[in-house]
């Protein structure tokens, strides 16, 4: 049975940073997509960025580019976000999730893996 759990949020300023982390268990992920969504409150789920799992190819949504960086730790099956100079339009529940390599990346019901998110608020 496939598990993603994710850590790491909590309060920050707007200008801080946080590093979220997201471990998975319950299968290999050779081919697949690891991504990162977030939801705030009365919106849909947005992507944020996305993995290669084998070869480390990374794309962002606009909003976070430059800002937060993707990265995984194969040995440890553990993906991680990076938030860096976090903004209060930044705050919502950032879920990871996976899905085989192909398709959109962008839509959330194209996923087949989700955790169950960790919170973020970034204060003004």
């Amino acid at each position: 049975q496939v598990q993603l759990v994710e850590s790491g949020g909590g309060l920050v300023q707007a200008g801080g940073s946080l590093r979220l982390s997201c471990a998975a268990s319950g299968r290999t992920f050779t081919g697949y997509v690891m991504s990162w969504f977030r939801q705030a409150p009365g919106k849909e789920r947005e992507f944020v960025a996305l993995i290669s799992w084998s070869g480390g190819t990374t794309y962002y949504a606009d909003s976070v580019k430059g800002r937060f960086t993707i990265s995984r730790d194969q040995a440890k099956n553990t993906m991680y976000l990076q938030m860096d100079r976090l903004k209060p339009e930044d705050t919502a529940v950032y879920l990871c999730a996976g899905k085989e390599i192909g398709g959109s990346y962008s839509e959330a019901r194209r996923y087949d893996y989700w955790g169950q998110g960790t919170q973020v608020t970034v204060s003004s």
